[in-house]
């Protein structure tokens, strides 16, 4: 069975989804005016590292979706060691990217919950705010597009 187009573009998609918040990580490290308060700007290398680190970890992790839709999802590629021309189960598939799905909605949602009913924390300017929201924004809709990719390669690979 072919992969449905509205999957591929769902999964294309998803990484479109996070980079904005990446972007906005770059933003906080590199001292741009409107991302990230001054005392962020402060923190130095420690801060620095772990946002180069949730920046490159997040896009891969986006990037991982790809393969609910290409190839390299049903068949690991030969170059990898041991496992390299061994189908992959879809469970092996499918299990970690719904709980990823679920983690990521649960990680968003959570903190767009806390800024709709807690506010931002304090030392935000106006225009820090407005630039961080719009950032973020599209990570609400990571979840639901990993999961409904899973969904499309869950039936694909069962026949169900």
């Amino acid at each position: 069975m072919d992969v449905p187009r509205w999957a591929r573009i769902a999964a294309h998609t998803v990484p479109f989804t996070i980079l904005p918040s990446g972007l906005w990580r770059m933003g906080v490290m590199l001292a741009v005016p409107g991302f990230g308060t001054a005392e962020a700007r402060e923190q130095g290398a420690g801060l620095d590292l772990y946002l180069i680190v949730l920046f490159a970890v997040s896009e891969g992790l986006g990037l991982l979706t790809l393969g609910l839709i290409q190839p390299w999802g049903e068949v690991v590629p030969r170059w990898i060691p041991l496992l390299g021309g061994r189908p992959v189960r879809p469970l092996a598939a499918v299990v970690p990217a719904m709980l990823g799905a679920l983690a990521s909605m649960g990680v968003v949602y959570y903190f767009f919950l806390s800024i709709l009913f807690g506010g931002f924390p304090p030392g935000h300017t106006v225009t820090e705010e407005a630039v961080l929201t719009a950032c973020y924004l599209p990570l609400l809709a990571w979840g639901p597009l990993l999961g409904l990719v899973t969904y499309a390669y869950y039936r694909r690979r069962t026949g169900r």
